[in-house]
Order: structure tokens, then sequence, then C-alpha cells
């Protein structure tokens, strides 16, 4: 009776930790539509320093920009090495891509050479001020840190595309296929 009680209290403690979790993520980032806030971050490309500007690289056209956890961690990795991999065909239709992480901000440098490969920027947002600004804020280990969310974000401003989920694998195709249907509509 003893080890019934002790699972269904186990049972009820993991039904409200889910529930919590769903909680967590029903605070929704930015949505479709809204305007997109400005920024300008210490960043890295290649392991050079430079300062990213959402409203200069706005100017070129749509911009990509990922939210991440951490630099160096496994999914944030992969997700990096994907992008990295699309960077090319991003450039082709207009597009500029930025990560950004409010974690493991002093390894961008480094990250932006190994893990993005020098195709494209990674920018430190110490504090998650700016990942706060797009409502894609998560705890994690007593931490404030950027959610994995990603945007597609359009010459005027404009959210194209708001898509959270902590499994990286259909960021660069959500993202891509809100940059092709931009670059269709503007041809």
């Amino acid at each position: 009776m003893i080890a019934v009680k002790h699972h269904l209290s186990l049972l009820a403690s993991a039904a409200v930790f889910g529930l919590s979790l769903m909680a967590f993520n029903a605070a929704a980032a930015l949505p479709v539509g809204a305007s997109a806030p400005d920024f300008k971050l210490d960043a890295a490309l290649g392991g050079k320093p430079l300062t990213f500007s959402l409203q200069q690289a706005l100017q070129k056209g749509p911009v990509v920009l990922y939210f991440f956890p951490a630099a160096f961690t496994a999914g944030c990795t992969l997700e990096a090495h994907d992008f990295a991999e699309a960077t090319d065909d991003f450039k082709k239709l207009g597009a500029t891509v930025i990560g950004v992480t409010a974690g493991n901000t002093d390894q961008v440098a480094k990250f932006s050479q190994l893990e993005c490969r020098n195709k494209f920027a990674v920018a430190a947002d110490p504090g998650a001020k700016v990942a706060a600004e797009y409502q894609t804020q998560m705890q994690m280990g007593g931490k404030t840190l950027s959610d994995r969310t990603s945007f597609v974000i359009a010459p005027d401003g404009k959210i194209l595309l708001s898509y959270t989920d902590r499994n990286p694998d259909e960021h660069i195709q959500k993202t891509m296929d809100a940059v092709k249907k931009y670059a269709q509509s503007h041809s």
C-alpha cells in the first residue's frame, strides 16, 4: 500500500511538472506581424569581433534571427552546423543569418569559427536582454537564457515567422520556407 501511494505521488508530481512545462512554453515569443525590436550586440564572425545591428542588416534584406540557449551544447552545435550549411542559400535569397545566445557569451567568437564554420555572425546577449524583448527567455540551471526560437524579419521590421521548439530539427526548414515565400512575393 505504501509503495502504491509513493507511486501515485510520483505520478502526481510528474503531472504537475509536465503542466508547469506546458505553462512555461505557453509564454510565446513575439508573433507573426509584430514589429521586431531593434538591437545592437557585440558579435563575432569567423572568430573576429564585430557589432551586429539589426537595423543595418534589414537594409540589405530579410534577417533570419535565431536564438539558442548556449554555445557548445549538443543541440546548439547541431543547429549551428545546419544554419552554416544553409547560409549560402539564405544569402542567394538576400537574407542575413544571425545567431544570438545568452549562454556562454564569452565563447561566441570561438563558436562562430568552429561551429558556425565562419558562415554567419553569432552575437552575445548577456543577461538575455534582447531575448526578453523578443519574449524568448527560459530559466535553466538558475540562469536566464534565450530559448530556441527562430524569427524571419522583413526589411520593414515586421516578423514573418516566429517559431519556438527546443528541438533544433525544424528551424532551418521553417526559416528557409519563410524567406523563400518573402522572396517570391517581392520579386
